[in-house]
Protein backbone atom coordinates (compact mmCIF):
# COMPACT_ATOMS: atom_id res chain seq x y z
CA UNK A 1 0.00 0.00 0.00
CA UNK A 2 1.42 3.57 -1.45
CA UNK A 3 1.95 5.92 1.82
CA UNK A 4 0.38 9.14 1.89
CA UNK A 5 2.24 12.03 0.63
CA UNK A 6 2.60 13.41 4.45
CA UNK A 7 3.82 9.92 6.02
CA UNK A 8 6.24 9.61 2.97
CA UNK A 9 7.92 13.39 3.91
CA UNK A 10 7.48 12.19 7.47
CA UNK A 11 9.36 8.91 7.05
CA UNK A 12 12.03 10.56 4.81
CA UNK A 13 12.66 13.13 7.76
CA UNK A 14 12.56 10.77 10.22
CA UNK A 15 15.05 8.07 8.95
CA UNK A 16 16.98 11.25 7.96
CA UNK A 17 17.24 12.52 11.29
CA UNK A 18 18.05 8.91 12.83
CA UNK A 19 21.36 9.13 10.37
CA UNK A 20 22.87 12.15 13.01
CA UNK A 21 26.13 10.19 12.28
CA UNK A 22 26.32 10.69 8.54
CA UNK A 23 24.86 14.15 8.78
CA UNK A 24 27.90 14.64 11.07
CA UNK A 25 30.98 13.23 9.08
CA UNK A 26 29.37 14.79 5.59
CA UNK A 27 28.98 18.45 7.25
CA UNK A 28 32.59 18.18 9.06
CA UNK A 29 34.00 16.76 5.18
CA UNK A 30 32.37 19.86 3.25
CA UNK A 31 34.19 21.90 5.98
CA UNK A 32 37.39 20.40 5.53
CA UNK A 33 37.34 20.01 1.79
CA UNK A 34 36.49 24.04 1.38
CA UNK A 35 39.30 24.90 3.41
CA UNK A 36 41.86 21.95 2.64
CA UNK A 37 45.65 23.35 2.30
CA UNK A 38 44.66 26.14 3.99
CA UNK A 39 46.52 26.59 7.26
CA UNK A 40 43.93 28.76 8.94
CA UNK A 41 41.05 26.87 7.62
CA UNK A 42 37.63 28.77 8.46
CA UNK A 43 39.24 30.65 10.64
CA UNK A 44 39.72 33.03 7.81
CA UNK A 45 36.27 33.33 7.66
CA UNK A 46 36.00 34.63 11.23
CA UNK A 47 39.11 37.52 10.83
CA UNK A 48 37.69 39.05 7.77
CA UNK A 49 34.47 39.11 9.33
CA UNK A 50 36.14 40.53 12.60
CA UNK A 51 38.18 43.15 10.47
CA UNK A 52 34.11 44.40 8.91
CA UNK A 53 32.40 44.13 12.22
CA UNK A 54 35.16 46.44 13.56
CA UNK A 55 35.37 48.53 10.41
CA UNK A 56 31.30 48.69 10.00
CA UNK A 57 30.98 49.49 13.69
CA UNK A 58 33.49 52.01 14.03
CA UNK A 59 32.03 54.27 10.85
CA UNK A 60 28.31 53.21 11.45
CA UNK A 61 28.63 54.31 15.40
CA UNK A 62 29.68 57.73 14.24
CA UNK A 63 27.06 58.41 12.04
CA UNK A 64 24.98 57.36 14.27
CA UNK A 65 26.10 58.86 16.93
CA UNK A 66 26.01 55.92 18.98
CA UNK A 67 28.00 54.26 22.08
CA UNK A 68 30.79 52.20 21.06
CA UNK A 69 29.79 49.87 24.57
CA UNK A 70 26.14 49.48 22.50
CA UNK A 71 26.31 49.31 18.87
CA UNK A 72 29.39 47.25 18.56
CA UNK A 73 28.23 44.55 20.03
CA UNK A 74 24.78 45.26 18.55
CA UNK A 75 26.17 45.01 14.55
CA UNK A 76 28.52 41.84 15.92
CA UNK A 77 26.08 39.93 16.87
CA UNK A 78 23.66 40.81 13.94
CA UNK A 79 25.92 40.36 11.34
CA UNK A 80 27.37 36.86 12.76
CA UNK A 81 23.21 35.84 12.80
CA UNK A 82 22.66 37.37 9.55
CA UNK A 83 25.92 35.80 8.03
CA UNK A 84 24.63 32.55 9.17
CA UNK A 85 20.65 33.12 7.94
CA UNK A 86 21.72 34.00 5.17
CA UNK A 87 23.82 31.65 3.89
CA UNK A 88 21.54 28.79 4.91
CA UNK A 89 18.90 30.25 2.76
CA UNK A 90 20.44 30.86 -0.12
CA UNK A 91 22.67 27.29 0.13
CA UNK A 92 19.13 25.63 0.58
CA UNK A 93 18.20 26.51 -2.88
CA UNK A 94 21.04 24.17 -3.62
CA UNK A 95 20.18 21.56 -1.21
CA UNK A 96 19.41 18.70 -3.84
CA UNK A 97 21.11 20.25 -6.70
CA UNK A 98 24.76 20.42 -5.50
CA UNK A 99 23.98 16.77 -4.28
CA UNK A 100 22.79 15.34 -7.54
CA UNK A 101 25.52 12.45 -8.15
CA UNK A 102 24.53 11.17 -4.30
CA UNK A 103 20.91 11.28 -4.72
CA UNK A 104 21.21 9.44 -7.95
CA UNK A 105 23.72 6.89 -6.51
CA UNK A 106 22.64 6.11 -3.00
CA UNK A 107 19.16 5.26 -1.33
CA UNK A 108 19.52 7.72 1.45
CA UNK A 109 16.77 9.77 2.53
CA UNK A 110 16.98 13.12 0.82
CA UNK A 111 16.19 14.78 3.98
CA UNK A 112 19.98 14.06 4.82
CA UNK A 113 21.26 16.90 2.45
CA UNK A 114 19.42 19.70 4.01
CA UNK A 115 20.45 18.50 7.34
CA UNK A 116 24.09 17.80 6.28
CA UNK A 117 23.81 21.50 4.39
CA UNK A 118 22.40 23.16 8.08
CA UNK A 119 25.36 21.33 10.29
CA UNK A 120 27.88 22.56 8.02
CA UNK A 121 26.73 26.47 8.51
CA UNK A 122 26.18 25.60 12.23
CA UNK A 123 30.19 24.79 12.11
CA UNK A 124 30.92 28.17 10.03
CA UNK A 125 28.68 29.74 13.02
CA UNK A 126 30.49 28.52 15.69
CA UNK A 127 34.13 30.10 14.32
CA UNK A 128 32.40 33.16 13.85
CA UNK A 129 30.69 33.20 17.01
CA UNK A 130 33.67 33.79 18.91
CA UNK A 131 33.94 37.66 17.71
CA UNK A 132 31.20 38.37 19.69
CA UNK A 133 32.75 37.65 23.21
CA UNK A 134 35.96 39.27 22.26
CA UNK A 135 34.22 42.38 21.26
CA UNK A 136 32.43 42.27 24.62
CA UNK A 137 35.79 42.47 26.40
CA UNK A 138 36.96 44.99 24.12
CA UNK A 139 33.66 47.33 25.21
CA UNK A 140 33.86 46.35 28.58
CA UNK A 141 30.64 45.21 28.57
CA UNK A 142 29.58 41.55 31.01
CA UNK A 143 27.93 38.88 29.49
CA UNK A 144 24.05 38.72 31.76
CA UNK A 145 22.34 35.40 32.86
CA UNK A 146 19.58 36.02 29.82
CA UNK A 147 22.44 35.27 27.56
CA UNK A 148 20.81 31.71 28.42
CA UNK A 149 17.73 32.37 26.69
CA UNK A 150 19.84 32.80 23.71
CA UNK A 151 19.83 28.98 23.18
CA UNK A 152 15.90 27.87 22.70
CA UNK A 153 15.93 31.17 20.67
CA UNK A 154 18.52 29.78 18.30
CA UNK A 155 16.83 26.48 18.15
CA UNK A 156 13.72 28.13 16.87
CA UNK A 157 15.92 30.14 14.45
CA UNK A 158 17.25 26.61 13.38
CA UNK A 159 13.80 25.16 13.27
CA UNK A 160 12.86 27.82 10.93
CA UNK A 161 15.97 27.60 8.88
CA UNK A 162 15.25 24.66 8.54
CA UNK A 163 11.62 24.57 6.76
CA UNK A 164 13.00 27.09 4.48
CA UNK A 165 15.92 25.10 3.33
CA UNK A 166 13.68 22.45 2.89
CA UNK A 167 11.03 23.98 1.02
CA UNK A 168 13.72 25.84 -1.31
CA UNK A 169 15.49 22.83 -2.13
CA UNK A 170 12.74 21.41 -3.39
CA UNK A 171 11.64 24.10 -5.33
CA UNK A 172 14.92 25.23 -6.62
CA UNK A 173 15.27 21.95 -7.81
CA UNK A 174 11.90 22.14 -10.55
CA UNK A 175 12.91 26.00 -11.07
CA UNK A 176 16.45 26.82 -10.68
CA UNK A 177 16.19 30.70 -11.72
CA UNK A 178 13.89 31.09 -8.53
CA UNK A 179 17.45 30.77 -6.37
CA UNK A 180 19.02 34.06 -7.88
CA UNK A 181 15.06 35.78 -6.56
CA UNK A 182 15.82 34.54 -3.51
CA UNK A 183 19.58 36.13 -3.63
CA UNK A 184 18.36 39.81 -4.22
CA UNK A 185 15.05 39.00 -1.80
CA UNK A 186 17.79 38.64 0.58
CA UNK A 187 19.75 42.12 -0.40
CA UNK A 188 16.46 43.69 0.73
CA UNK A 189 15.87 41.96 4.01
CA UNK A 190 19.07 42.82 5.26
CA UNK A 191 18.68 46.72 4.58
CA UNK A 192 15.00 46.56 6.07
CA UNK A 193 16.13 44.46 9.55
CA UNK A 194 17.61 46.00 12.12
CA UNK A 195 21.37 44.74 11.67
CA UNK A 196 23.59 47.56 10.54
CA UNK A 197 21.15 50.31 12.57
CA UNK A 198 19.07 50.08 15.61
CA UNK A 199 15.43 49.42 16.37
CA UNK A 200 15.13 52.54 19.17
CA UNK A 201 16.48 55.20 15.78
CA UNK A 202 13.61 54.60 13.50
CA UNK A 203 10.25 56.75 14.45
CA UNK A 204 7.36 55.37 15.51
CA UNK A 205 5.35 54.48 12.64
CA UNK A 206 8.29 53.35 10.22
CA UNK A 207 9.02 50.68 13.59
CA UNK A 208 5.33 49.44 12.90
CA UNK A 209 6.43 47.85 9.46
CA UNK A 210 10.04 47.59 9.58
CA UNK A 211 9.88 45.77 13.10
CA UNK A 212 6.28 44.12 13.35
CA UNK A 213 5.68 42.61 10.14
CA UNK A 214 9.10 42.12 9.44
CA UNK A 215 9.64 37.76 10.12
CA UNK A 216 13.36 37.91 9.69
CA UNK A 217 13.46 40.81 12.74
CA UNK A 218 11.36 38.61 15.05
CA UNK A 219 13.78 35.67 14.32
CA UNK A 220 16.29 37.66 14.99
CA UNK A 221 15.55 39.07 17.93
CA UNK A 222 14.80 36.14 19.84
CA UNK A 223 18.52 35.22 20.08
CA UNK A 224 20.44 38.58 19.78
CA UNK A 225 17.95 40.23 22.67
CA UNK A 226 19.15 37.37 25.35
CA UNK A 227 22.97 37.98 24.13
CA UNK A 228 22.96 41.30 24.49
CA UNK A 229 21.33 41.34 28.08
CA UNK A 230 17.34 42.13 26.74
CA UNK A 231 14.92 39.74 26.85
CA UNK A 232 12.76 39.24 23.54
CA UNK A 233 9.27 40.79 23.13
CA UNK A 234 6.27 38.27 23.72
CA UNK A 235 5.47 38.94 19.83
CA UNK A 236 8.84 37.69 18.85
CA UNK A 237 8.35 34.49 20.74
CA UNK A 238 4.82 34.68 19.21
CA UNK A 239 5.73 35.11 15.58
CA UNK A 240 8.94 32.97 15.56
CA UNK A 241 6.95 30.39 17.21
CA UNK A 242 3.98 30.65 14.68
CA UNK A 243 6.32 30.75 11.65
CA UNK A 244 7.90 27.35 12.41
CA UNK A 245 4.78 25.97 12.99
CA UNK A 246 2.96 27.08 9.62
CA UNK A 247 6.51 26.37 7.69
CA UNK A 248 6.70 23.07 8.64
CA UNK A 249 3.10 22.52 7.89
CA UNK A 250 3.85 23.70 4.50
CA UNK A 251 7.22 22.04 3.64
CA UNK A 252 5.70 18.90 5.23
CA UNK A 253 3.18 18.99 2.69
CA UNK A 254 5.44 20.11 -0.64
CA UNK A 255 7.88 17.57 0.49
CA UNK A 256 5.81 14.80 0.64
CA UNK A 257 3.96 15.57 -2.54
CA UNK A 258 6.99 16.25 -4.89
CA UNK A 259 9.79 13.86 -3.36
CA UNK A 260 9.39 11.35 -5.77
CA UNK A 261 10.20 13.79 -8.75
CA UNK A 262 13.58 15.49 -7.34
CA UNK A 263 15.69 12.86 -8.59
CA UNK A 264 14.17 13.55 -12.56
CA UNK A 265 14.31 17.21 -11.55
CA UNK A 266 17.83 16.77 -12.01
Amino acid sequence: MRKSPTVSALSDIAAATRRYSLVGMLGWQDVRQRYRRSSLGPLWLTISMGVMIGTIGIVFGAIFKSPMTEFLPFIAIGIILWGFISTVITEGCQGFIAAEGIIKQLPIPLFVHVLRMVWRNMLILGHNIVIFPLILVAVGTPLHLTAFLAIPGFLLLLANLTWMALILAVVCARYRDLAQIVTSALQVVFYVTPIMWMPKNLPKQAGLYLLDFNPAYHLLEVVRAPLLGELPYAINWQVSCGLAIIGWSIAIALYGRYKRRIAYWL
